[in-house]
């Protein structure tokens, strides 16, 4: 059967899809427009509605968060949105480590809770709360740094929804302190109620959300009523699991929510480890989130020593090992050379927490010698952290390497670019899994909101013929791009130095994944290439259409030369290849080819 259509022509700052209100990407469709987003450009960042959610305030947060600034902010200050206790004093902490001057009680945490007195039965479910840190103004980089970083920020979805309670006076206050410290001393008697008079004094230039709940439904008792569906909030749960059998390989039927925990398990695609169930995988808001709760944990479990980044990773991973703990020991070019430097390290008596690395990498998808570092890592004791998101468990089968295996289900588990999620998962026959399994035990926290849960499930279902289709189509316009003289270098699985690396791992049925990178002969040649190929552009990756950006430019802006002295180009384009019919991408990558002048 034929694809569905090439997705094309969105404007500079339209969401990708076009009117998608949580959209996780957004339109850049020519080289400049990329450039001017980094560089802060007005042109461009006037028409942004939205933007990667860990990079961009979603407008639904902004205005929640507005809101609750004129409330109980003053002029001097900035808030940030959080979905739990833990996470905002973390993110207090970092904020008061980071600026070593800032004076006690600069940093204050603000908690909304729905209203005990008001709360109905479908509140209690979804447990509505919001924590929210002020901050001096002139810091709003280090924060924002923790928000990016962490992925624990609130969702567009929880920020919509609490933002309806707000105005209907359904949250109070649970504590209200100069002293993040002193929220470890437990909760105080419930205290000052916000009505609807005091919500929105002063608020009247608040642009309100074309969104929000109806009055009749501001309890929550439906929240994807305004779009059709009745999905009661209480079936989130069920959404959830439904969500970890299918990361764990055991449910890959296509069928809806009330059948999905009713079918048997699929034998030949469940995780081969012996031991393995739903109940070693965690769930988490964002992708990042899971890696830096995971980098988190094992330092609660084996303390405080450096890490290992092992080949290029991508950029906020680099960013959590360096600022969260001792530091890291950085390889970047996840080389054999670098394997031995490492072994020699080791041989010297240096301990390290953990080696953390992508399978395969992102952008020059190079795959690790995942069985020589399993390896290392036994003889040494560290633990192995895998980042599948590339790779996706259809088409690799990690986790006999690895302690951990971490994963971005906003990705291609999801496809249709409009909700974030991350998993963890435990390998219960690695060597330190009865620890971590402790541990998880009482760091996890569940703040996956049910919204997002309910949306990744339904996204999900389809999650096995999608990604057969990627396969095929990724290949196919690997091979146009390696075949034409006007294209420098293509970096895939399948035609990379490192594939037997990757084959070891590959499933039966496995294929190479759905993503691919090119580099050119010159910029010029790399500008017209990309300004003419006619396919959404943006960030991210693993949708169901196909996704292109000069990707380093986006990632690595500020650390241009210190990337390409990683042997990654400035001038990459990424594709992250989707669904459409096959000859009809064929074509659009051949018509792109010939935009580049002949020389």
């Amino acid at each position: 059967m034929p694809g569905p259509a090439i997705l094309t022509g969105q404007a500079v700052g339209e969401t990708i899809p076009a009117q998608t209100p949580h959209a996780v990407s957004v339109s850049l469709p020519t080289w400049r427009s990329n450039v001017g987003y980094e560089e802060g450009e007005e042109w461009v960042m006037s028409k942004m509605k939205t933007g990667y959610p860990r990079f961009f305030i979603h407008k639904e947060i902004e205005k929640f968060a507005l809101a609750i600034h004129e409330q109980f902010g003053s002029p001097s200050e900035k808030v940030m949105l959080f979905p739990s206790q833990c996470i905002a004093l973390r993110c207090s902490t970092f904020i008061n480590e980071q600026i070593l001057h800032l004076n006690k009680g600069a940093v204050r945490i603000i908690a909304l809770i729905s209203d005990p007195e008001k709360e109905t039965q479908d509140m209690k479910c979804v447990c509505p709360q919001i924590f929210a840190v002020f901050f001096p103004s002139e810091h709003w980089s280090t924060a924002k740094a923790f928000w990016q970083h962490s992925g624990d920020g609130v969702s567009s979805r929880r920020a919509e929804y609490c933002h309806g309670l707000f105005k209907e006076g359904l949250l109070v206050i649970k504590i209200s302190t100069d002293d993040p410290q002193s929220l470890k001393k437990g909760p105080r008697r419930y205290r000052k109620s916000i009505t609807q008079d005091s919500a929105s004094n002063g608020q009247s230039d608040i642009v309100e959300s074309q969104e929000d709940l109806p009055e009749d439904k501001a309890g929550g008792l439906f929240i994807e009523e305004r779009f059709g569906r009745n999905l009661q909030l209480k079936f989130a749960s069920n959404a959830k699991l439904a969500i970890k059998k299918r990361i764990a390989g055991s449910l890959t039927a296509d069928v809806a929510l009330e059948d999905a925990l009713k079918v048997g398990k699929d034998e030949e695609r469940t995780r081969q480890v012996p031991g393995f169930s739903e109940d070693d995988i965690y769930l988490y808001p964002t992708g990042m989130s899971s890696i830096f709760n995971t980098h988190r944990s094992l330092m609660v479990a084996r303390g405080h020593l450096k890490s290992i980044s092992y080949g290029f990773p991508y950029v906020d991973t680099l960013k959590i090992l360096e600022k969260f703990g001792p530091g890291c020991l950085f390889y970047g070019r996840g080389s054999i050379e670098d394997l031995d430097a490492l072994e020699h390290k080791l041989e010297s008596g240096e301990k390290f927490l953990s080696l953390f690395c992508e399978f395969p990498g992102n952008p020059l998808l190079a795959s690790p010698d995942l069985t020589r570092i399993r390896c290392l890592a036994d003889k040494y004791g560290f633990v192995v952290v895998v980042d599948e998101t590339i790779g996706n468990f259809l088409n690799v089968n990690v986790l006999p390497y690895a302690d951990v295996v971490v994963s971005s289900l906003t990705k291609v588990f999801s496809g249709d670019s409009n909700v974030m999620g991350g998993s963890a998962i435990l390998n219960p026959n690695g060597p330190y899994y009865e620890q971590l399994k402790r541990t998880w035990s009482h760091e996890f926290q569940d703040n996956y909101w049910v919204e997002d849960a309910i949306f990744m499930e339904r996204n999900s279902r389809d999650f096995v013929p999608r990604i057969e289709r990627i396969n095929i189509n990724a290949e196919a316009i690997c091979d146009v791009l390696r075949l034409d003289p006007r294209v420098k270098q293509v970096y895939y699985p399948k035609h990379n130095p490192t594939q037997p690396f990757y084959d070891i791992c590959r499933t039966t049925n496995g294929g190479y994944g759905g993503l691919l990178s090119a580099t050119f002969f010159s910029r010029e040649d790399a500008v017209a290439f990309f300004d003419n190929l006619a396919t959404a552009k943006g960030p991210s990756l693993g949708t169901n259409f196909t996704l292109s950006s000069p990707y380093v430019i986006l990632a690595h802006y500020q650390e241009l030369d210190w990337a390409e002295s990683f042997g990654v180009e400035r001038d990459l384009l990424r594709f992250s290849v989707g669904l459409e019919d096959t000859a009809a991408l064929i074509e659009t990558f051949r018509q792109a080819l010939a935009a580049i002048p002949q020389r």
